[in-house]
Parts: structure tokens; C-alpha cells; sequence
């Protein structure tokens, strides 16, 4: 049995305390964080050996708060536009987009898809090169003010093929920024802190979905024909124009890794690189030169969870490709063009509350599978309402449950991505991107699944949603299985292979644990 090596040695840390939660006997005994490190082979830096076990606790919250004051806005109003900016083509079919361009109801569905084949194709070499590159701060931004300019030109399509090639540029470039984000936040944050920091993340797709469909019902009634520029053209300049001036702005805000961001003390950054090395086991990012390329995507590949969790993100993804088209399936309750828009707002906001808290509590308790499950089965419950019904009452109630669950249980299964590869950083970068990757596949066909002809109850469409809903419950559950049983080869001391193993000698409860 390979034994591991020094830097593979780490505590637990799915309980309240920033590194584990101990068992009854270190209770007794006293055993603070640091002793616990020091004789899993780590060796904390001299600053941090002098803190009490109060005092570090105080220290860490206060770099938190700051991290969090620093980091989390300025990436939640980049993705807002992020998302807008990619799903705006549905708001502006209502707002005569179809028309204009004199689209067939085929070339606009390949319009909606094909952006999802540059997204696909550019997620992985980004993430990539991000991890080389070491500057989320200089790299993210650049790519936002790029695709915002697309975004804007946009308006000045005036065929099919023109708009079939913006939209496939704008995937192309905005492919950096999600999974960047999502790797970009397991670099400052430790495992149990990341479920709630990636809904908090996700929460920008929640907030655009409802600003989006407001913005668009108010450039729709206000601006359409102001200075002879239709309405969805007014729609795509403003909303482009917002995101080159915010990433302008995000220059001067984002950080790039606690190592190398100034704003941060030394003693800071002390912490907050420890703070990483204690739940990884080693420090998370050193320099361009040890972040390997194809290292990473090698073990990710090689990895069979990898695929587990591909298929559970695909699904979930899958079965949420209804949003892409949530103006189209709202105008089905027969109201207004503006009154459709406005109708799509309130699913949004109170996605927005389910999904923090059932982040929230997934957190809190270390659990995983069942914040995932549950809300899938809710998605499934949805889904058969909406194929059913036309009445406007229950159709309107599955479409209140559809988003809030497919929402939730998203972003609990991409926190699940990273806690279930949390090293090294070169192989959770290209696993996060290629299971992103991979599930946004079902953007390509899901077009198609929503013409204008399948409505009002978009049978197809609904009944494909709700089986990959259930084939999501399905991976969810192989997933547990697997890390229950790979948890239970750690507790009798048995080395795991990409897993975080105890120091050789080491109580096995002071080991890693996968979180199911």
C-alpha cells in the first residue's frame, strides 16, 4: 500500500471549527487546531502557532469578513451580466427579435444553441490557463469587457448568419468566467465554506433571471423605436454597454490568490494560505510554474467520480434548460408580452431564498446528497404538473417550484464538485471545467425541444425535464455510495487514491472525509 506523502495530511473538516470537529475524547483532551495539525506532519507558521485558540478563531472571522466584503460582490454583479447577457435572446424573441431578422422558429432555436458549442469548447483551456496564469484579477475582467462588447453588437445583426456567428463568439469568450469563478472560490475558501459562497455566486443567474425580464419588459413598453432602433436592439447595447463598464470596474476590485493579493496584511495572508493548507492538506496555489496543464486534466480524467459527477450535473443542467426558455413557457399563460416578462420575475426571487438556504444548511450540516435529491424530486413533481395542465393556476405554481429546485440542487452539486476533488488545484480546475462543460451540452439540443408550435404545454419538453431530474436522483445516490464506502476504507486506515489520507500513525477520525 503506496504510503502518502507529507503534504497529504490534513484533519477533518466537516464539522463548526475550522478544521474538524472533534470527537468526544479531543474534547476532553483539549486538542486545539494547531496540535492537530502538528501531529498530522503539519507544520503551521510561526504566526499562527502564537494565536490562542481564541484568538485564531477571532482572526479568521475578520479575514473572512474582509474577504468576503472584497471578493463576493464584485463577482456576483459579474456574473449577473454574465448571465444576462447570454440568455437576454430570449427576452428579446418577446421584444421582436423573430421578426426583424425574419428568423425561422429552427434558426432562432440554432441561434440559442450554438453559443453553448464556444461555451463548451473554451471551458477547460480557460480554467487551465487561469490556474497557470495565477490572475484572476487582470484575466476575468478582460474576458468580461470582450464578451460585453459582443453582446453589444449583437444589435447590429441583420441576418441569420450574423447572429448565428455573434452568438457563437460570445459562448466562446464568456466561457471563462462560471467555471473561473467556481475555481476562482475553492482558492479562498475551504470546503465547508464553499457551498454557501457558490450559491451566494449563483445567486447572480437567480437575480438576473428576475432583472432580466424587467429590464427587458421596460426597454420593450419605453424605448421601442427610440431613435429608430427597435426595442431587443436598445435590450442587447444597454445591457453590453452595463458590462464593459463593470468589468472596467472589476480591475480595480478582484484579488487574485491569498498568496499574492496586497490588500491583504502578512499576517493575513498567513492565515488565509494555512487556513487552505489545513483543509487540502497542501498550500493550494505557489506559482505558475508548479501548476501543471495536462497533469491536472490527466488525473481529473482518470478519476471515475469525475464521470459520476458529469452525469449528475448534466442532468440537474438537463433538466433546467426550461429557464433558458422561461419567457416563451410563462408567455403560455396567455398574458402580454410585458406581462409575461414581468411574470418571470417572482420564480427568480424566491429561487433566490430556497437556494441560500438550503446552501445555507447543506453547509451547516456537511450533508450533500439529500440538498440535491430532495430538490430534484420537487423538479420532478414540476415538471408533471406543467406537461398536464393548462390551467393557469397550476401552471403557474409548477413554474413557481421548477426554478427554485433545479436552482438549489445546482448549486449544492457544484459545491460537491470541489469537496469531492478538493487536490491538487490543477485537477479540481480541469474537473470543475469539464463537468461544467459537459453540462451545459444539454443547452444544444434543449432549443429545440421548445418551438413555438409545442406550445402551451411543451409535452416534450417537460417529460425529457423531468427524466433527467430522476437520472440526477439516480447519480446523486451512486455518488453516496461511493464516497460512503470510500469514507469507510479511510476510517479502517486504508490509503484512497486522490483522497486526503491520515499521517501514518494517526488516529483515522482526525483524517479527511468525503462529504455525502
Amino acid at each position: 500500500m503506496a504510503e502518502p506523502r507529507k503534504s497529504e495530511t490534513v484533519g477533518d473538516v466537516e464539522g463548526g471549527s475550522p478544521l474538524y470537529e472533534p470527537t468526544s475524547g479531543d474534547e476532553k483532551a483539549g486538542v486545539t487546531k494547531v496540535e492537530d495539525a502538528a501531529r498530522r506532519g503539519l507544520q503551521p507558521p510561526e504566526y499562527i502557532k502564537s494565536l490562542s485558540p481564541e484568538a485564531r478563531d477571532e482572526a479568521e472571522r475578520k479575514l473572512k469578513r474582509k474577504i468576503d466584503a472584497r471578493l463576493m460582490p464584485a463577482i456576483i454583479i459579474m456574473y449577473i451580466l454574465n448571465y444576462i447577457d447570454r440568455n437576454n435572446i430570449a427576452a428579446a424573441r418577446l421584444a421582436g427579435l423573430e421578426r426583424d431578422l425574419h428568423l425561422t422558429s429552427t434558426e432562432f432555436q440554432l441561434a440559442v444553441s450554438i453559443l453553448f458549442v464556444g461555451y463548451l469548447l473554451m471551458q477547460i483551456p480557460s480554467n487551465l490557463l487561469l490556474n497557470k496564469l495565477g490572475k484572476p484579477a487582470l484575466y476575468l475582467p478582460t474576458c468580461m469587457i470582450i464578451w460585453g462588447i459582443i453582446s453589444a453588437l449583437t444589435a447590429v445583426c441583420t441576418s441569420a448568419s450574423g447572429l448565428l456567428a455573434n452568438r457563437f463568439f460570445l459562448g466562446f469568450v464568456e466561457a471563462a468566467y462560471f467555471p473561473g469563478c467556481l475555481y476562482y472560490l475553492s482558492c479562498w475558501y475551504t470546503r465547508k465554506e464553499l457551498g454557501l459562497r457558490t450559491a451566494v455566486l449563483y445567486s447572480g443567474a437567480l437575480i438576473s433571471g428576475a432583472f432580466s425580464g424587467l429590464i427587458a419588459a421596460g426597454v420593450t413598453a419605453r424605448l421601442d423605436g427610440a431613435r429608430g432602433i427597435a426595442a431587443w436592439q436598445w435590450l442587447f447595447i444597454i445591457e453590453g454597454a452595463a458590462t464593459v463598464f463593470v468589468a472596467l470596474s472589476a480591475y480595480f476590485v478582484l484579488p487574485n490568490f491569498p498568496r499574492t493579493t496586497t490588500w491583504l496584511t502578512d499576517e493575513e495572508r498567513i492565515l488565509a494560505t494555512w487556513r487552505l493548507e489545513e483543509d487540502i492538506g497542501e498550500d493550494d496555489w505557489v506559482g505558475s510554474s508548479e501548476q501543471s496543464f495536462w497533469q491536472g486534466a490527466k488525473l481529473a480524467f482518470m478519476d471515475i467520480r469525475t464521470y459520476v459527477l458529469m452525469v449528475l450535473l448534466f442532468c440537474i443542467v438537463a433538466s433546467g434548460t426550461v429557464t433558458n426558455f422561461f419567457p416563451t413557457v410563462v408567455a403560455t399563460l396567455g398574458y402580454s408580452s410585458v406581462n409575461s416578462l414581468l411574470l418571470t420575475a417572482p420564480p427568480y426571487v424566491l429561487a433566490v431564498i430556497v437556494t441560500f438556504c438550503n446552501a445555507w444548511h447543506a453547509d451547516k450540516t456537511g450533508e450533500r446528497y439529500w440538498h440535491v435529491a430532495i430538490p430534484m424530486w420537487v423538479a420532478i413533481v414540476a415538471y408533471i404538473i406543467a406537461a398536464t395542465t393548462t390551467h393557469i393556476a397550476p401552471r403557474y405554481f409548477s413554474m413557481m417550484l421548477m426554478v427554485p429546485s433545479v436552482y438549489s440542487g445546482f448549486v449544492v452539486g457544484l459545491a460537491w464538485i470541489s469537496n469531492t476533488m478538493p487536490r491538487p488545484p490543477a485537477k479540481r480546475a480541469a474537473g470543475l471545467a469539464f463537468i461544467n462543460a459537459v453540462s451545459n451540452c444539454s443547452s444544444i439540443y434543449a432549443s429545440f425541444l421548445y418551438p413555438t408550435s409545442a406550445g402551451p404545454h411543451y409535452t416534450v419538453a417537460m417529460v425529457v425535464n423531468c427524466c433527467t431530474a430522476f437520472i440526477a436522483v439516480v447519480a446523486a445516490t451512486v455518488l453516496r455510495f461511493m464516497l460512503v464506502r470510500l469514507n469507510k476504507k479511510l476510517d479502517a486506515g486504508i490509503y484512497v487514491e486522490g483522497a486526503i489520507n491520515s499521517a501514518p500513525g494517526t488516529a483515522a477520525a482526525h483524517g479527511f472525509r468525503f462529504k455525502v
